[in-house]
């Protein structure tokens, strides 16, 4: 009894050890290569796979993923003699699982290798200043040159980019002076272009306000010019009202004066006492120094003792005519109508009265003065 129980067991054992080496599970994204006896039969894809125990072996998964591998920086000798150090990035995927297991060794560094070989001879054929300008192009070249050794093995380089570039540190150097004295170049460039523009916009200004300056200047020039001619045409037109006004107050009063000696009837000795008082005003002036009396003057003295005297005969023609006038006429009772003698509406001067209107004429004053024996004022010739 108990012998077919150990039996039963080891059975069972021996079952399930079977079943587990028989049975695989290949995950999602992974691929496992089959070998019967040593030789290859076939790939295994995602799900279970059923193996002959003992005969059939499976080798270890295959990612087939697009892995990322990154490179440690690598030396690189540019054409002109100056070494750089590089770093790169690969992308890469196995599309053939056989091909990756049995094609190549160890493809990661296979492909480490090829990369490195492969940027050596691109960066090679170009210079510094290239090599660090033309990073796409790199990228290009060892793309499809990896892209084309790696084919066999069942990989495809996907994507290769180049993450560094390091020149050497006396390198380095040189460019940032080059750097900053480009720099620099623009900054004083920049400068100078901001200057000009500066100048010519503070010229423009200048300009424009030069213009309005003077055209300001023309307008306030027309605007005086204008403004001076009013007031003169107004100043000149003030005084010619003025003199028209004097004129007239002139003409009023001659004519108020002579009315006046005609109403009153002067007598002899009147206009001896008045010829009298004429004499000193003829030599008022400040500059004269001596005057000289008139020959007339003697005359006058004689006509003035003989009217004191008496009445005479030798009166003048006007005075006896009008001697029995009556004394109303020429006094303060006399109404003096002076309402229009300062019109300011300015006739034509066509219209405008002479003023010999207003006086008596030059042969009445000569007959009047030689028939009172009096001397004409004019006669008389003061010296300075």
């Amino acid at each position: 009894m108990q012998a077919g129980i150990i039996a039963i067991i080891v059975v069972a054992v021996i079952v399930v050890i079977v079943l587990s080496r028989s049975v695989r599970i290949v995950p999602q994204a992974r691929a496992a290569v089959i070998e019967r006896l040593g030789r290859y039969i076939r790939t295994a894809t995602p799900g279970i796979t059923v193996l002959v125990p003992f005969v059939d072996r499976m080798r270890p998964l295959i990612d087939l993923r697009e892995q990322v591998v990154s490179f440690p920086p690598q030396p690189v000798i540019t054409s002109d003699n100056l070494t750089v150090a590089i770093d790169t990035v690969i992308y890469f995927q196995v599309t053939d699982p056989r091909a990756a297991t049995y094609e190549i060794q160890n493809y990661i560094q296979a492909v480490e290798q090829l990369t490195i070989t492969t940027l050596r001879n691109v960066v090679g054929s170009m210079d510094l200043e290239a090599t660090l300008t033309s990073r796409d192009a790199i990228n290009s070249q060892l793309r499809g040159a990896l892209d084309e050794a790696t084919g066999p093995w069942g990989i495809r380089v996907a994507r290769v980019e180049i993450k560094a570039i390091d020149p050497p540190p006396s390198i380095r150097d040189s460019m940032e002076k080059q750097m900053r004295a480009d720099r620099n170049k623009r900054a004083v460039i920049l400068e100078a272009e901001g200057q000009r523009e500066a100048a010519i916009k503070t010229a423009e200004g200048q300009k424009a306000a030069q213009i309005l300056s003077a055209e300001g200047q023309k307008q306030a020039a027309i605007l005086s010019a204008e403004a001076e001619r009013q007031s003169r045409i107004l100043r000149a037109e003030g005084e010619r009202a003025a003199r028209y006004l004097s004129a007239q107050g002139e003409a009023k009063a001659i004519e108020t004066t002579f009315n006046a000696i005609h109403a009153a009837q002067p007598d002899e000795a009147l206009l001896a006492y008045q010829y009298l008082q004429t004499l000193p005003r003829i030599a008022a002036g400040e500059s004269n120094k001596m005057w000289i009396v008139p020959s007339e003057f003697s005359k006058a003295l004689e006509g003035l003792s003989r009217i004191g005297g008496g009445d005479s005969d030798d009166k003048p023609s006007w005075l006896a005519a009008r001697g029995a006038a009556p004394a109303a006429t020429s006094g303060e009772g006399a109404d003096l109508d002076t309402s229009t003698w300062f019109d300011s509406n300015l006739p034509p001067a066509a219209e405008q009265p002479e003023a010999g209107n207003f006086r008596a004429s030059d042969d009445d004053e000569d007959s009047l003065l030689a028939r009172q024996g009096m001397p004409d004022p004019g006669a008389g010739t003061a010296a300075s």
